[in-house]
């Protein structure tokens, strides 16, 4: 007969050791980020002040909090830019003019067909892929 320890093994890959609860971005300004991720998510916005932000989605939140020198990430410079999003999305160019609508920039190098890279307003890197290739 075999026992079963109830206690959850800290190295085993079968079960997670924690759940993402929070992502959050610096900004030297949290109003316009939290506006700018609202509206391209769809998350609504929790909580907002001078000094932090919180979107709530589904099943974890986007927090934003104020960094006076925040400095923007670089792109494509791969050693600096830290982190970025990939956003699967249905049209990849209507997707695209709606988040510049919103205050994206699309970056001048581009890494090909099936992605589309932007900056949110505080200078974050994120890519747009077409959500097909994601099954």
């Amino acid at each position: 007969m075999t026992t079963t320890n109830s206690t959850p093994d800290p190295t085993s890959t079968s079960a997670p050791l924690a759940r993402l609860a929070m992502i959050t971005l610096d900004a030297t300004e949290t109003e316009p980020l939290a506006r700018f991720w609202s509206e391209v998510l769809g998350w609504p916005i929790a909580h907002l002040t001078e000094e932090y932000a919180m979107l709530t989605g589904p099943s974890h939140a986007l927090g934003i909090g104020t960094i006076p020198d925040h400095q923007r990430p670089s792109w494509p410079d791969r050693g600096a830019k830290q982190f970025h999003f990939d956003l699967a999305v249905e049209d990849l160019e209507a997707v695209a003019e709606r988040c510049v609508q919103l205050g994206a920039e699309r970056v001048e190098e581009q890494p090909g067909e099936t992605w589309i890279v932007l900056r949110d307003p505080a200078g974050h890197p994120f890519c747009l892929t077409d959500a097909a290739n994601w099954g």
